[in-house]
């Protein structure tokens, strides 16, 4: 019998619970059609937009910060592997090698520290704010079920007091119903008027506090890591006065208070001497005891120097040649390549005299001579050639003698003028001592 009694209890709460959601979705049919008045408090209205805002925004701030954390997380394990390589490169004889073992473990352990006062003291205290969200949620929520079933009472209520045939029977249980519903809606609308504002007001303390916690944090972790970064420098400044002859040095980037090139060309790779002969800043000829007096043009174009000087009438043999030997020189002359001849003739000091070679549509203004690189060579500037063993440069005269560089040409590649015709674009500097003459 007592289970009978149950189920039936049960069978009546739900029927009761569907009968109100019915009442409830037809007075809000008839509110939307205009055929009933709702109860409207706009201040109450506002008390909610406020608190949906301050509700999106602590959940994006909930989000933000455990974003943050993985990232600090994730610094801590790329600092962790950091460290354990210097553990492992670090050899048993080097001086420092406890200490800096000691610095690892202690970056290991602020690491940790860090995060976890980050999470105590941000993120345990943003999920206690963001923890009453929920009930207040729901409690708004029901507040505007019982403003419906408040709104039904009323207009059932008078609706029967304004029937032709009043029945006072119903009349007093429609009025009794309504002041039920009126209290119970009452009781939840006076509470949440009360703590909606207070909410929306503290969320101004604990975004300073939040703020105030992590700001306070990182500044100390920083101050902290700053330390052991100072004491790691230490050590290794140790090691490197202890080790100096094997310091690897890093080349750095040109200042634009420092030459570019700091008057010295790199060495190429296999350390030997480049095989070109030596090119005399500005261009200036070979004094004139270089070549004997009378010696006949040379047969190989690997010796261009000499061919400038015949040219440009600066050599001893252009001027004065002993009988029997014009032959000779004509023939060595005429197995020159001519562009040799021409562009040599046109260019003295740097600067273009006169000659043909420089008007040449093939070759650019100023030609000199070519050259072919012997290794490659990788630019460390934005004014500088990147060079593959292998390729052709044409050598061109600095617009101002006064920026050559010892040990530095300029010029264009072959490949690069063939296609653009731009010098500008094109030109640049490269060692001298990576490449040898070839015309």
């Amino acid at each position: 019998m007592a289970e009978m009694g149950s189920k039936g209890v049960t069978a009546g709460k739900i029927a009761s619970n569907v009968q109100k959601k019915l009442t409830r979705a037809q007075e809000k049919v008839l509110q939307k059609l205009g055929k009933a008045d709702e109860t409207k408090d706009e201040q109450f209205e506002q008390c909610v937009q406020n608190f949906n805002k301050q509700l999106t925004e602590g959940t994006r701030l909930q989000k933000d910060l455990r974003t943050y954390l993985a990232s600090v997380k994730a610094m801590h394990e790329a600092s962790k592997k950091l460290n354990e390589c210097l553990q492992e490169v670090y050899e048993p004889d080097w001086p420092g090698r406890e200490e800096a073992n000691k610095i690892a473990e202690n970056n290991d352990l602020l690491w940790v520290d860090y995060h976890q006062k980050l999470v105590d003291q941000a993120l345990l205290t943003m999920d206690t704010y963001l923890g009453q969200f929920p009930d207040i949620k729901s409690r708004i929520a029901k507040r505007g079920r019982k403003l419906v079933d408040f709104d039904s009472a009323r207009h059932h209520y008078e609706s029967l007091q304004t029937a032709k045939k009043k029945d006072e029977a119903k009349i007093a249980k429609a009025e009794e119903e309504l002041i039920k519903a009126q209290k119970v809606f009452e009781e939840m609308n006076v509470d949440l008027q009360e703590e909606l504002p207070s909410l929306w007001n503290s969320r101004v303390g604990f975004y300073v506090n939040t703020f105030q916690s992590i700001a306070g944090l990182e500044e100390n972790f920083h101050k902290e890591m700053s330390k052991l970064n100072q004491n790691l420098n230490d050590v290794l400044v140790s090691l490197e006065k202890q080790h100096g002859s094997n310091t690897f040095t890093i080349k750095a980037q040109p200042s634009d208070n420092a030459p570019a090139k700091g008057n010295k060309s790199p060495s190429p790779p296999d350390g030997s001497p480049a095989a070109t002969p030596e090119i005399r800043v500005n261009h200036e000829p070979e004094p004139a005891g270089a070549a004997a007096p009378g010696a006949a043009l040379p047969k190989s174009p690997s010796q261009p120097a000499e061919a400038s000087e015949v040219a440009c009438g600066t050599h001893p043999a252009a001027g004065a040649q002993e009988p029997g030997e014009t032959a000779a020189s004509e023939a060595a002359s005429s197995s020159l390549p001519a562009v040799v001849v021409e562009t040599f003739s046109a260019t003295v000091n740097g600067t273009v005299e006169g000659g043909s070679g420089a008007g040449r549509l093939d070759l650019p203004p100023g030609f000199m001579f070519k050259v072919q690189a012997q290794h490659d060579y990788t630019a460390t500037d934005t004014d500088e050639l990147q060079l593959k063993a292998g390729d052709v440069v044409l050598v061109i005269p600095f617009q101002n003698p006064e920026e050559q560089d010892e040990g530095w040409l300029m010029g264009v590649k072959e490949s690069d003028w063939i296609l653009h015709k731009e010098l500008e674009k094109c030109r640049g500097v490269f060692p001298e001592n990576f490449t040898a003459r070839v015309q």
